[in-house]
């Protein structure tokens, strides 16, 4: 099957690199990136971009037409810190968008979507440990409630008008080349750069706070593969658990003492706590490895070397 792909939210932390591996694959061309706001260099020079609101669904679909689209990846969102300071703004953005594309999908006007949820939506009454595939989802955020009900509707449009849409439940995903953009899992992120900065970091999270978390290149992997494994394979079609690694900010403290020794840690628990407390701590994603052969590479050994050298390069190029 011809036809480009979009990706709307391109200038996000996933939707970056997630464009620029899907250039690398398809050719630059193929890839039509869009966002409400211009982002890195890398992005807007190697392929064609388009200034566009996720909630303008006239604009969406003038760009599907115009570029002959045929897969979107609707990357766009408000996440969980963020949307519980706007919360009707981060309503509409979540389902709108997602509306926009289930509908021109069920059209026929695109033949398959990536809609990615998280682990949001979960809640406090879910298993913490080794979380299940199908379980109690009673999330208490405004970002978990809107993936939760994206969900629902993703896996209806599937069985009402048969509209290809696949997804996945994001860990904390933790990456050197964008910045954060509002998560509660970002503390994961920001304590590399304070920890080669200034030697010391404050977490926003408890020292024991648990948190399913994935290096930024097996959540690009994971989501290149779901979208190219047969539709036969995919057997759940509201959203499939993702896991790689998990573990607390005094563990990954201790792990990056491994190579500065000097480093020290201080919490300052924050309401970004209480979201942590509503989530997993671990993740069970069999039915991901059995239905579409899903295989994480990094473990925290690797992706904490990983994050030091690539932040420790970035900042060395700022200076």
């Amino acid at each position: 099957m011809g036809g480009r792909i979009l990706i709307i939210g391109a200038c996000g932390q996933i939707g970056t690199e997630l464009t620029l591996k899907l250039r690398e694959n398809h050719g630059n061309d193929q890839v039509i990136a869009s966002d409400i706001r211009e982002g890195a260099e890398e992005l807007m020079q190697s392929g064609p971009f388009e200034l566009l609101n996720a909630t303008d669904e006239l604009h969406i679909r003038e760009v599907v037409e115009k570029y002959e689209v045929r897969e979107v990846y609707l990357m766009a969102a408000m996440l969980s810190a963020t949307a519980e300071k706007a919360p009707m703004k981060a309503w509409d953005l979540n389902m709108d968008s997602l509306f926009h594309i289930l509908n021109l999908a069920k059209e026929g006007k695109l033949d398959k979507i990536f809609w990615p949820s998280s682990i949001a939506v979960f809640g406090p009454t879910t298993p913490k440990d080794n979380t299940p595939q199908t379980t109690i989802m009673e999330p208490t955020t405004v970002y978990g409630i809107s993936k939760q009900t994206g969900e629902r509707w993703c896996e209806y449009f599937h069985r009402k008008f048969g509209v290809d849409v696949r997804s996945i439940r994001y860990p904390g995903i933790i990456s050197y080349k964008t910045l954060p953009g509002g998560g509660t899992t970002d503390y994961a992120i920001e304590i590399f750069h304070e920890a080669i900065k200034n030697g010391e970091y404050t977490s926003f999270l408890a020292e024991d706070a648990a948190l399913p978390m994935m290096y930024m290149d097996d959540a690009i992997k994971a989501t290149i593969d779901i979208m190219e494994a047969p539709a036969e394979k995919i057997k759940v079609r509201s959203s499939y658990n993702l896991a790689a690694i998990s573990f607390t900010p005094e563990v990954l403290a201790a792990e990056i003492k491994k190579h500065l020794e000097n480093f020290q840690i201080s919490y300052e628990p924050d309401f970004r706590q209480s979201i942590a407390e509503s989530w997993p701590s671990s993740i069970d994603d069999t039915a991901a490895r059995e239905d579409w052969g899903w295989e994480h590479e990094f473990d925290l050994e690797k992706m904490t070397t990983t994050m030091l050298d690539g932040v420790g390069k970035t900042l060395k190029e700022k200076a």
